[in-house]
């Protein structure tokens, strides 16, 4: 879930160079202990959110719920996390683009129904979130938070599903568009995702019988949990005290429309995404695009950390040697996903310095997963050019960024796109480079083995649901109403 969009900041707030991330949810059910075991996957998906980050613990009487702002260490430090008792629980980290972050945003999202309380933490973006959430304020509902996942605690408190079999799975055939939740009452664990399967959720198993979920499956490794497998799309699982158990709220769509931008930039690289290597793929995207945009040069420089395995096929390919271009400050978060304007500047300029004894009076090729606005990239050719490199070959792991992502990716505008007006030579010019190479979509899918199941919009503008009427989620935010910050006491 994004926050609004920083309507007070200079352009400058859109400068960064990157798509902003998604988020990252977890869950456990069964495990002794599930606050620590939340708190240590919530580290292992520190990437995919840096804004903010909150639990939620259940001991089968009570819930409690904890969240904060900024990195898992800091949202949720001298906060009494490691008293909260229970063996099931949620977790959640988010980014957001706004420049004045409201906590109350922070998931997980916990609310009391009727029948008790439930707990909601989302990655993605629904594209019919507006049109639910007018439905019910029309109808005297009131809404706590400018997120899109709020409209989803509507509908589970809705007598329309509350007072029917199979309630929740009747809540999801309502939403369209991009989802993975992790939902929970104080007995049940559920994990759900959207028929398209865009977002990836996976399941996992504890040594005492446990099971987890997770955005991703780096953070297993975390926790001690073993991969089981994904969630399917348009499946709702349930954890409870007889077991695990699933329902489909939907078909399963064909083809699905997993979002290959996971596999570009997003995941970590020793996760594995919708059945795929993340790392072996972007290795194969660096081979890929070696064969495709040869040249020659003194040696191959990543743009650390998300360009350094397609840098290594690329320079396992061309045969030419790889080497330290770029230092990175590891203190420093990825620039994209801080909040405000002046954070974001001085972040790119901060995060990563050049070895000016490696690139002087040589022909650098260097690698990295995506240019976006492409302002970023300039200027790090730019410093490449002072430390005096003699040339700068710019190599891209994925086709030019054309159009925005309304499925929970939160690129920028298209007018906003350097490729969406420029053609790759026009870029290479304006960025200040000897030769500009992205790598084709045929190319961006041929490593993987389901090629038509993926997304691939954003290079495209081929969109898998329809968007009419959608917002992407920074503009979608901005629009939503805003309310005073709601104070939940779960103790």
């Amino acid at each position: 879930m994004n926050g609004m969009l920083c309507t007070s900041c200079s352009d400058g707030c859109r400068r960064d160079d990157k798509p902003r991330e998604e988020c990252g949810v977890f869950g456990v059910y069964g495990a002794d202990g599930a606050c620590d075991v939340i708190y240590r996957g919530l580290f292992s998906l520190q990437h995919r959110g840096q804004e903010g980050a909150g639990l939620v613990v259940s001991d089968g009487v009570r819930v409690r719920s904890v969240k904060g702002l900024g990195l898992v260490g800091e949202a949720l430090a001298g906060k009494p996390v490691r008293d909260l008792q229970g063996h099931l629980g949620i977790g959640h980290v988010r980014y957001s683009t706004t420049g004045s972050t409201r906590i109350h945003n922070v998931q997980p999202l916990v609310a009391e129904c009727v029948d008790g309380l439930w707990a909601v933490a989302h990655n993605g973006n629904l594209v019919n979130a507006d049109k639910l959430r007018r439905m019910y304020q029309e109808s005297g509902s009131l809404f706590q938070t400018s997120t899109d996942s709020e409209v989803l605690l509507h509908l589970l408190a809705d007598p329309m599903f509350r007072r029917r079999p199979k309630r929740v799975a009747r809540a999801l055939g309502e939403l369209r568009g991009a989802f993975a939740f992790v939902l929970m009452t104080k007995s049940c664990l559920m994990a759900a995702r959207d028929p398209h399967g865009f977002r990836p959720l996976a399941i996992g198993t504890l040594g005492e019988g446990g099971h987890v979920v997770a955005s991703e499956t780096c953070a297993f490794a975390q926790v001690g949990a073993r991969f089981v497998r994904d969630v399917e799309p348009g499946e709702l699982v349930i954890f409870d005290e007889n077991g695990m158990r699933s329902v489909f709220f939907a078909e399963r769509a064909d083809p699905l429309a997993q979002c290959v931008f996971e596999l570009v930039y997003f995941a970590r690289p020793d996760s594995s995404v919708f059945g795929e290597s993340v790392h072996r793929i972007r290795l194969e995207y660096g081979r890929l695009l070696a064969r495709q945009h040869p040249v020659e040069a003194d040696f191959v420089a990543s743009v650390p950390d998300s360009g350094n395995s397609a840098a290594l096929g690329f320079a396992m390919e061309s045969g030419l040697p790889l080497d330290y271009g770029f230092i990175r400050n590891h203190y420093v978060g990825r620039t994209f996903i801080m909040p405000g304007a002046d954070q974001r500047r001085s972040g790119a300029d901060m995060k990563l310095s050049v070895l000016a004894e490696t690139v002087r009076d040589r022909r650098v090729v260097v690698v990295d997963d995506s240019i976006v606005r492409g302002n970023t990239a300039r200027k790090r050719v730019q410093a490449l050019r002072k430390a005096g490199a003699r040339e700068v070959h710019v190599r891209i792991s994925c086709p030019p960024v054309v159009s925005p992502c309304y499925y929970g990716v939160d690129f920028a505008t298209r007018e906003e796109l350097i490729a969406h007006d420029k053609s790759p030579q026009d870029t290479c010019v304006w960025l200040g480079a000897d030769s500009l190479g992205y790598l084709s979509i045929e190319n961006l899918l041929a490593p993987l083995a389901q090629p038509n199941d993926y997304c691939h919009a954003c290079f495209s503008g081929n969109y898998a649901v329809g968007i009419e009427g959608a917002q992407t989620k920074r503009k979608w935010e901005d629009h939503a109403l805003a309310t005073p910050e709601l104070n939940l006491d779960m103790g």
